[in-house]
């Protein structure tokens, strides 16, 4: 069974950067890091929960929500079974709990949704934007 576990989230100012990091482990026999995508949800109190980015396991196809182009940027490692979220110029409307998922297939319109489907889940890393 995929383990994802997501880190990196903190308080942090209005404009701060910070770095999630999502590391995989426990799969199968016969897979690896480089067979998943991975995509980044979040979601924030009372909202149903939403997604950030998403990277296919080849890393040629990457999406973002419109509401973090420009200020977020997806990576990953395979070599050392990591996804990377840095998320820049931070505003309140980022605080939200940060989930990572992983699917052995990609899709933006699942990407852009609240990740039905995907197949593992991290159990979440928090992020409070606030003075």
């Amino acid at each position: 069974q995929v383990q994802l576990v997501e880190s990196g989230g903190a308080l942090v100012q209005p404009g701060s950067s910070l770095r999630l990091s999502c590391e995989a482990s426990g799969f199968d026999p016969g897979y690896i890091m480089d067979y998943f995508a991975i995509g980044w949800f979040r979601q924030a109190p009372g909202k149903e929960r939403e997604g950030v980015s998403c990277i296919a396991n080849n890393h040629d196809l990457i999406w973002y929500a419109d509401s973090v182009k420009g200020r977020f940027t997806i990576s990953r490692d395979n070599a050392k079974n990591v996804v990377y979220l840095e998320m820049s110029n931070l505003s309140p409307d980022d605080t939200a709990v940060y989930y990572c998922a992983a699917d052995l297939s990609f899709s933006a319109s699942r990407c852009n949704s609240p990740g039905k489907g995907m197949e593992h889940w991290g159990k979440g890393t928090l992020v409070t934007v606030s003075l």
